[in-house]
């Protein structure tokens, strides 16, 4: 039975294998949906630097007693962000450990989401359970996983200093990104899974060229939208479509156009709010390849997150960057793409 499973599964314990596999692949994605809402809160309450310190094993438990909260607020106490920003503003420590559950919370859900993945992975690779050709992949998501970790680590590393109050933005765009493409991968190799479950003979969908070119027009929204947040750059208009009172808004140019196109928030906030547009037009038209392809709960689901996305933006926009509404915002962002792997999935799949 094992042998027959390492060789494509063509057996019924290899198709219900196959199912296993993708049935665990979509409760991780769930989770890395999960962890994406949670760091959105996170840089929301500005809470991404009260933790100074990371702590892979030990720091699984938040401060048990009192000696242990004021040791960690006076180490929050020596970075620029407390000196300048929330130190002046009288943070109290009740204050801190509201900042600190959801930077310990962030923390937290990604080690469970390792846990979730290497466990499981164990043990189908011990029990011979993955198909063939299908462990470089789920390799690469374990990877992609430790990866996002340190990326992290290096985003709050980027701000854990005197002089500096945020964390580096371009170092949030790659943490972000990293996380959205992960869930790609999850999807997509979960779907590759599941059409093995319904024919052992199923060949992995490819990605066809009109995908990859949908896909990248929303990777770089997806880039502006991770800037946009790095530099509080959602604060930079209240008003929609006018930015200013005028179409274009009076950006910087004086550092270089290289500067001002990657940290000018008028810019950049202008930017994202227009390239949303293109993103539309290129997932519309992925939208009808995937219904002429004969798979039309993808394009609705496509349909209905741009849809809901560019709503949540422009509300977003209008109240202030409410929490709330930037915290959806993160959230139908995720959906979004797991909407695009699902109907690039759909149109790249292919007969035995």
């Amino acid at each position: 039975m094992e042998r027959a499973i390492d060789h494509g599964g063509h057996t019924a314990a290899g198709s219900a294998a196959a199912l296993a596999l993708a049935r665990w692949l979509f409760a991780v994605a769930v989770l890395v949906v999960a962890i994406i809402v949670v760091g959105g809160i996170t840089r929301l309450t500005e809470s991404g630097l009260s933790i100074t310190e990371w702590k892979p094993v030990t720091g699984t438990l938040p401060p048990l007693n009192e000696a242990q909260w004021q040791a960690e607020f006076e180490a929050y106490k020596q970075i620029g962000e407390y000196r300048q920003i929330t130190g002046p503003a009288g943070m109290t420590l009740a204050d801190y450990k509201f900042i600190y559950f959801w930077e310990w919370f962030h923390r937290l859900l990604g080690r469970l989401i390792g846990v979730a993945f290497a466990l499981p992975l164990a043990w189908f690779w011990l029990k011979r359970q993955i198909p063939q050709g299908y462990k470089p992949r789920l390799l690469a998501l374990l990877a992609l996983g430790g990866l996002q970790g340190v990326f992290g680590w290096y985003m709050v590393k980027s701000g854990l200093s005197e002089t500096v109050t945020d964390v580096s933005h371009f170092w949030l765009s790659i943490h972000l990104l990293t996380a959205l493409f992960t869930l790609a991968g999850l999807i997509w190799t979960a779907l590759d899974l599941v059409a093995l479950h319904r024919d052992p003979a199923a060949r992995p969908a490819r990605l066809t060229g009109l995908s990859l070119a949908a896909s990248l027009i929303l990777f770089i929204q997806l880039l502006l939208g991770a800037w946009v947040a790095g530099l509080n750059a959602g604060l930079a208009s209240d008003t929609w479509p006018l930015m200013q009172g005028r179409f274009f808004p009076e950006a910087d140019w004086s550092k270089g156009v290289l500067w001002a196109f990657t940290h000018d928030p008028f810019l950049l906030h202008f930017l994202h709010r227009w390239w949303a547009w293109v993103s539309v037009a290129a997932l519309i038209v992925l939208a009808r390849v995937c219904r002429r392809a004969g798979h039309r709960p993808s394009s609705i689901a496509i349909h209905s997150t741009f849809g809901i996305q560019i709503l949540l933006g422009i509300a977003t926009v209008l109240t202030g960057v409410a929490l709330w509404l930037a915290v959806l915002h993160q959230f139908v962002g995720a959906l979004l793409v797991a909407a695009v792997a699902w109907g690039a999935h759909a149109t790249g799949r292919r007969s035995p």
